[in-house]
């Protein structure tokens, strides 16, 4: 039988018999291509819609985000792998929802609408128009975040049923495009322009590496040709899965260029930047400050006010200007759960995978089993409380070590991380003066909030965390204020190893904003040898002993590179290179490979 050409993206994937195209999702059926897993979504919950993220449709709203697995682009550095590529699309762990189920799930969690993100709504479009159609007829807003390669046919059948849409953009250039398994960006262009005509709120993110700079420029002048007033969106790159940690780009050098893209475009926001400004709404025509927002998590925002409600209007206080927003803000926000919406669901299921990989496990499919026990169980909100403490993330390890079938390692990997922790504990026994130590993840005024690991790991190696002592909200924690910084008056600060700044320029942001805190005066401003060192992965016991000895190294005085390089020794097999970590959790360096065909 002959090929069969999938219209649905312009990869135009050759499809033959029995096989599928190149995000998994089609194949050929009677002579056509066919949806090979219709209904089935690994996550359906509801989120604020600054979580997809779009800023300026319906602040603060509520909206049901649903998302599948697979993906028709293989970007370097997804911070999606687990879901796109790692997660098998016939999962018992997916739900099977009918669109009439998915619609009446929006209606009893009172969303407004239903977001399809986190994987491309072009891996499941037939459902994804299904869905779109009945919520529309029955009042619902519909949107989606997408790489929108879509074709001109299978855009013209989703677009009547389509209120706003986040468009990413992997660069402006069609070598970025081949890098993701595309032809070139020529679709990208063409489908913008065709949703912005068709009168879709349309708003562009676009990732942002060290070495692209100029191809962000030329995106927004193209989109400013367009529209000075559709929102920019720059992402932060944090290189993930295979990504090389060479191309993440500074905050600094990041809010440089959204200075300058503001040059072009009305509204241009920077995500994955803890603490930035740039996150905020301020009015085109007179500069103030209409709508505040905080870091949400990857590719996430939260709106913020003083008082815990929503801000009013969409129309500038000062000047009564326009801020191009559709719908009024909503006057109540939304809380999402420990781990769900958005991306950091992804971040739950690379914590599982963090922990099997350090026990040895090189196959996918073992990770996925665990995955499913883990989503079947529907705890996610027990697996986040567990893992920020290093005893009960410990017994974590050992359960998932049993899920998996490899018990006899996961007691290595827990038996391990046990003595360590015994050891610093008892060398700390001595200890009589524990100093005030906060913990910033990005800028200094972003902190983590008191509750999670790495303000436990302070306290085991010999501090006393101050952010217990602010408000325990925010994911992971939020903004404070200089005065309130000033007032904790810290000895020291750690910097977050996950979404990390370079200590000058944190201590450049401090004496700029006018932190007076004794660490900044000191200089006592650290970060971490190596990303993964304080949360998600079992190399949190190498932070704990950096903590240790940096805090207390008269009781403590430990080789820390040394201790890495056993680490990694015995739990990956290889040596540390502090250059070869990227932010992942779970790969050990960025060229770490699944063993698709052995054994583990």
């Amino acid at each position: 039988m002959n090929n069969v050409n999938c219209d649905i993206c312009e990869r135009t994937c050759a499809i033959p018999s029995g096989g599928t195209g190149a995000c998994g999702r089609y194949g050929e059926r009677d002579g056509a291509v066919a949806e090979l897993f219709p209904d089935r979504y690994i996550v359906a919950c509801p989120i604020s819609i600054e979580t997809m993220p779009i800023l300026h449709f319906h602040p603060g709203a509520r909206f049901l985000q649903i998302s599948t697995t697979g993906c028709n682009f293989d970007c370097p550095g997804c911070v999606s792998t687990v879901i796109v590529r790692e997660m098998a699309p016939d999962s018992s762990a997916l739900l099977r929802l009918t669109p009439e189920e998915v619609v009446q799930r929006a209606r009893d969690s009172g969303c407004s609408g239903i977001a399809f993100l986190m994987n491309d709504p072009l891996a499941g479009l037939p459902s994804f128009i299904r869905v779109a159609e009945l919520a529309r007829a029955g009042g619902l807003y519909v949107g989606c975040s997408t790489n929108a390669y879509f074709t001109e046919s299978s855009l013209s059948r989703l677009l009547p049923h389509l209120d706003f849409i986040n468009l990413g953009v992997k660069g402006f250039s069609d070598r970025a495009y081949r890098e993701c398994g595309a032809s070139g960006m020529a679709p990208v262009l063409r489908n913008l322009k065709t949703l912005h005509e068709s009168g879709v709120h349309v708003e562009v993110s676009c990732i942002l590496t060290r070495d692209n700079h100029e191809e962000i420029r030329s995106l927004a002048r193209h989109v400013s040709g367009i529209s000075k007033r559709i929102p920019l969106q720059v992402m932060r790159f944090i290189p993930l899965a295979m990504a090389d940690i060479s191309l993440e780009p500074t905050i600094h050098e990041t809010e440089g260029l959204c200075a300058e893209l503001r040059e072009l475009l009305d509204y241009v926001y920077l995500f994955n930047s803890p603490g930035t400004e740039y996150l905020h709404t301020p009015c085109p025509e007179c500069g103030e400050i209409a709508f505040k927002r905080d870091f949400y998590g990857p590719m996430g925002a939260k709106l913020i006010t003083s008082d815990g409600t929503g801000p009013t209007g969409n129309a500038c206080h000062s000047c009564s200007r326009s801020l191009d927003i559709v719908g009024q803000p909503a006057r109540t926000f939304y809380q999402e759960g420990d781990f769900e919406g958005g991306y950091p669901f992804t971040r739950a299921l690379e914590i599982i995978e963090a922990m099997l990989i350090a026990m040895g496990v090189s196959e996918k499919s073992t990770v996925v089993r665990a995955w499913e026990s883990f989503l079947s169980s529907g705890d996610l909100k027990g697996f986040h409380k567990a893992i920020q403490n290093p005893k009960t993330y410990i017994g974590m390890a050992r359960h998932f070590g049993r899920v998996a079938g490899v018990a006899e390692r996961g007691e290595a990997l827990a038996a391990c991380l046990e003595q360590q922790l015994a050891r610093i504990e008892t060398a700390l026994a001595p200890v009589s003066y524990r100093p005030r130590v906060y913990y910033a993840m990005g800028k200094p005024l972003f902190y983590i909030r008191g509750g999670r690991l790495e303000n436990q790991l302070v306290e085991t190696a010999g501090g006393t965390s101050v952010n217990r002592r602010l408000e325990a909200s925010g994911r992971p924690g939020r903004s404070l204020s200089v005065a309130q910084l000033n007032e904790l008056d810290p000895e020291v600060i750690f910097i977050s190893a996950f979404i990390s700044n370079p200590v000058e320029d944190f201590h450049a942001e401090c004496l700029r904003l006018g932190v007076t805190a004794r660490a900044v005066q000191t200089g006592r401003i650290y970060t971490h040898p190596a990303p993964g060192w304080d949360f998600g992965s079992p190399q949190w016991i190498l932070g704990l002993m950096y903590m240790a000895t940096t805090l207390h190294g008269d009781l403590c005085p430990l080789d820390v590179t040394a201790e890495a390089e056993a680490f990694y020794r015995r739990f990956y097999d290889i040596g540390f290179s502090a250059s070869e970590v990227n932010r992942s959790f779970s790969k050990p360096v960025a060229g770490w490979q699944w063993n698709e065909g052995g054994t583990n």
